[in-house]
């Protein structure tokens, strides 16, 4: 019936809105979720949908953030906030090393990687260096406490951990650009909010090739399961980022790490078992 394939989408619009600003990967849980409801669309929807849902995402934080990554104010001089502006810059080229991989070998990496196997190692991998790189990090100063103290060398290194993500899915976007940040001195809320910002153009690219590649002639029944996704995915987004911002206030990632590993071992035992 119909309807259940709404409530579906739903349910995954949830799950994408969580996972996709907590440093846990929405593949992975995407994966799963999936595995158990098996979403009844054809196959090319179901590739554009998971990717086309993180609009909502993006959306959260637009509004969330919008003063922050606006870089025009209309009610006081200067006109034109500079800050602002250098700050995009050094976003587009953290974006870069992704770009140029998304473009060139997107069905490759996906034909490739897209796999149980590959989510649940990473899920592991990168759980187990959040682990060790707050331990590294215990009792030392930032460097970073200021998104304008974030120099051009340090966007491109958290660049190149964002390509890791794109790579091997599992890794999580999030998770990789906040490692990588962490790793070289940013403070948790600075990472937090750069890998915030760096999903803006990398999603909206992501969603627009995967709309490109599936065609713009929808059914009526498809624009209503792909704009429940994307709604429910900007409601609890909103939700999902206040939530992380106000936790690593008082804690650090550890906790995700953790929950990485956990759940890397559940995947690969589950997919184990059910060969």
């Amino acid at each position: 019936m119909e309807w259940i394939e709404i409530f579906k989408a739903a349910i995954l619009g949830i799950i994408e809105g969580i996972t996709e600003w907590l440093p846990v990967s929405s593949t992975g849980h995407m994966i799963l979720v999936d595995e158990f409801l098996q979403l009844g669309m054809s196959p090319a929807f179901k590739e554009m949908f998971f990717v086309v849902i993180q609009l909502g995402a993006i959306m959260a934080v637009v509004i969330l953030y919008w003063k922050k990554i606006f870089p025009f104010n209309f009610d006081r001089k200067p006109f034109i906030q500079k800050d602002i502006i250098i700050m995009w810059i050094k976003i587009v080229i953290a974006c870069v090393p992704a770009a140029v991989v998304g473009l060139l070998w997107d069905d490759q990496i996906n034909a490739l990687f897209y796999n149980f196997q590959t989510v649940a190692t990473m899920l592991i991998i990168f759980g187990i260096l959040f682990i060790v790189v707050e331990n590294h990090n215990k009792g030392k100063i930032p460097k970073v406490t200021n998104m304008n103290q974030l120099t051009y060398k340090m966007a491109i290194t958290i660049g190149l951990f964002q390509l890791i993500a794109a790579v091997f899915p599992g890794t999580s976007r999030s998770g990789a650009t906040i490692v990588g940040a962490l790793l070289i001195g940013v403070s948790r809320e600075i990472a937090a909010e750069f890998t915030f910002f760096l999903a803006i153009p990398v999603m909206f690219g992501a969603s627009l090739l995967k709309l490109l590649k599936f065609g713009f002639a929808f059914t009526s029944f498809e624009l209503i399961v792909l704009g429940v996704g994307t709604v429910v995915s900007f409601v609890v987004s909103v939700w999902s980022i206040k939530f992380l911002m106000g936790y690593i206030k008082k804690h650090d990632f550890k906790v995700f790490g953790w929950y990485r590993i956990i759940l890397g071992i559940i995947l690969l035992a589950y997919f184990f078992f059910m060969m």
